[in-house]
């Protein structure tokens, strides 16, 4: 091992200032690790320069353009094992399954174990590779039981698997300032069916007969935004939806503030897809002190404690849906119950003690390494 700390190769092709569940996950890992001397090797995305300057990271950019669609990931892993080499590497931590090759690659040749971390709907996609890498790696990391589970299905390997869930950046304070209307509130690009927009759209009237002054406060931007809007049209909605579009993260934290109740009714899609490996926004939500209703299923399971921080649904139910939602809206103290219980147990999830556990598995790997004192 070289001297100083251990010297970290993170590969991801998702990362900050590009949104999603994958990018937040590894924009909080690398905001808390402390152990290790980091590089990143990461797909470019919009507006990265500025970002990774002003965050202070080490990060090659790979370029790439939207014609070259799956392509893109062999320019990736071809980056990735040229500065594994460069950087002398002692451990890599692989964010995703499409940079496994390099993983491999960067073993064999450097004797650097790696780590491999799964999230869901790339097992389900890609099930072969997924076990492939899964029985190569070093150690692998699922970011939830539900992807625990997919993993071993498809036939990766429960030897060396740690489930260790996406962690969440903490509020300074949790101010719960309320709002002038009962308000439920959707944090979600919308682009993904599966995330349940549909399905609130159709609970909403019976919502509205119990509530008369419900919003339902819409945020984030995507291909599915026009149907939708059409939809609160044709319903005769539109008093009562609002859809913000794409937010920055001072406005989304101010309606995390003002919101009643936080509902995202993720169902499973099928279709190639598993929806939601985790689903770090609920951890967002409860960190707020927002109560928080969710689909039953995937790894919402996870995120939300049944009955103690939110309540879990059929997500294909509007009529259950409306219930939950209502049973909130209309009991302020068990809403507020549920939304200080989720508050502490976010707690939990800061992300220092979760980047510390990834560090423990990593410098395990380190320590196992032949010649290295471990072997």
């Amino acid at each position: 091992m070289s001297a100083g700390p251990p010297r970290l190769l993170l590969v991801t092709p998702d990362l900050p200032p590009a949104r999603g569940g994958i990018q937040a996950l590894m924009g909080g890992l690398l905001g808390a690790i402390e152990r290790f001397a980091v590089r990143v090797v990461a797909l470019d995305s919009p507006g990265a320069r500025d970002h990774d300057r002003d965050a202070g990271w080490r990060v090659l950019r790979v370029p790439t353009h939207a014609r070259l669609g799956p392509a893109r990931n062999l320019a990736l892993n071809a980056a990735a094992l040229a500065a594994a080499v460069r950087f002398r590497a002692d451990v890599a931590l692989h964010a995703h399954i499409v940079t496994s090759p390099a993983a491999i690659a960067t073993t064999r040749l450097l004797g650097a174990p790696h780590m491999v971390i799964y999230h869901a709907n790339e097992i389900v996609g890609k099930p072969r590779l997924a076990a492939f890498a899964s029985r190569r790696a070093g150690a692998t990391m699922a970011v939830s039981g539900y992807t625990e589970r997919l993993l071993l299905e498809a036939g990766g390997t429960s030897e060396r698997l740690h489930r260790i869930s996406p962690g969440v950046t903490l509020p300074d304070t949790v101010r719960r300032a309320g709002g002038e209307r009962p308000t439920i509130l959707t944090i979600a690009r919308l682009a993904d069916a599966y995330k349940g927009h549909d399905v609130l759209l159709e609970a909403l009237p019976a919502i509205r007969a119990r509530v008369p002054d419900v919003r339902w406060v819409i945020v984030g931007d995507g291909p599915l935004r026009p149907s939708l809007e059409a939809h609160a049209r044709a319903a005769g909605l539109t008093d009562a939806v609002s859809f913000l579009g794409a937010v920055g993260d001072e406005e989304r934290d101010a309606w995390l503030d003002r919101a009643s109740v936080f509902a995202m009714p993720s169902r499973l899609p099928g279709a190639g897809l598993a929806g939601e490996g985790f689903g770090i926004v609920f951890l967002e939500a409860a960190a707020h002190g927002l109560p928080v209703v969710a689909g039953d299923v995937g790894g919402a399971v996870d995120a939300v404690s049944a009955g103690e921080t939110g309540l879990l649904v059929d997500p294909t139910d509007a009529a259950a849906l409306a219930e939950a939602i209502c049973s909130l809206l209309l009991d302020p103290g068990r809403a507020r119950s549920l939304g200080e219980a989720g508050a502490a147990r976010a707690r939990s999830f800061a992300w220092p003690a979760v980047a510390a556990r990834v560090e423990d598995v990593l410098l395990d790997l380190i320590a196992a390494r032949p010649g290295r004192g471990g072997a």
